[in-house]
């Protein structure tokens, strides 16, 4: 089915960034290599550091280009220099 992938092709950060796949939380731990319930704690509305997700009826989704997007602010804001108050 397009758009859809197994669980072992999910398991490197390279996402080809016109794909367009919709991971599950299970996929999404994985590809952020992080456990399942550190993906759970991270969606949950009142979360600082919220992951992209979307609902699908009463399951949740994340678009690998999003995961990506969000990995690359982290990275980026890690190597902007911070001021010292």
């Amino acid at each position: 089915m397009p758009g859809t992938r197994d669980l072992e092709t999910v398991t490197t950060l390279s996402i080809d960034p016109g794909d367009d796949s919709l991971l599950t939380p299970q996929d999404a731990a994985r590809f952020l290599r992080v456990p399942i319930s550190w993906v759970y704690e991270h969606v949950r509305p009142n979360a600082e550091d919220r992951l992209p997700m979307l609902k699908v009826g009463k399951y949740l989704r994340f678009d690998a280009r999003d995961l990506r997007a969000y990995v690359d602010a982290k990275r980026a804001a890690l190597a902007s220099p911070r001021r010292r108050r």
